[in-house]
């Protein structure tokens, strides 16, 4: 402390005619700084006072920052309206997906009914046709067995009838025969 008193009183006692000398004490030189720096700003700023400038530099700050909310609450609101949007469009894509769905659904489901039928009746059909081959080729097989059964039956007789049939027989029904005709001829 005393050498703070020391330092003013040794400014007290400059000369104000003499040699100009270099002060090594600290704490006068930053004194007589911060005189010399704290006139010339009031001399040169006289209408501009420290608390003005830092109330006009805080304001645009503060209007940049508000302007900066405003704009991302702007942003903010067109990005809620397009993710609304993009909702809505979405969930009438599922609607119509769902409908797309049932109806592929419902359209398989007659499809299948349809096929089911349409198999059915081709196998009653085949059903049929099948029945009425088998029928048409016993028909045919019964007539073969017929048509063989009289070939042997007639081979059979004829066999009979020419191992049995000797001349003198043969020549006695040739006149019974014979004979039955001219009784027809004399009745008419």
């Amino acid at each position: 402390m005393k050498n703070v008193t020391h330092s003013f009183v040794f400014l007290a006692h400059w000369p104000f005619a003499g040699s100009f000398g270099l002060n090594t004490d600290i704490l006068a030189t930053n004194l007589i700084n911060l005189t010399v720096v704290v006139g010339v700003l009031i001399f040169f700023g006289k209408g501009v006072c420290a608390s003005c400038l830092l109330k006009d530099l805080l304001d645009n700050r503060k209007q940049r920052i508000l302007s900066t909310i405003r704009n991302s609450e702007e942003l903010r609101r067109g990005t809620l309206e397009q993710l609304e949007k993009a909702r809505l469009r979405l969930q009438k894509v599922e609607l119509e997906a769902d409908e797309y769905r049932m109806n592929g659904y419902s359209e398989i489901e007659r499809e299948k009914a349809n096929l089911i039928n349409a198999t059915s009746m081709s196998l009653k059909q085949l059903e049929k046709s099948k029945n009425e081959t088998l029928y048409f080729e016993k028909q045919r097989a019964m007539n073969q067995v017929r048509q063989r059964v009289f070939q042997q039956a007639v081979q059979g007789a004829l066999g009979t009838l020419n191992s049995c049939l000797n001349t003198e027989l043969h020549f006695r029904t040739i006149r019974a025969n014979i004979g039955i005709l001219g009784a027809i001829e004399w009745k008419k």
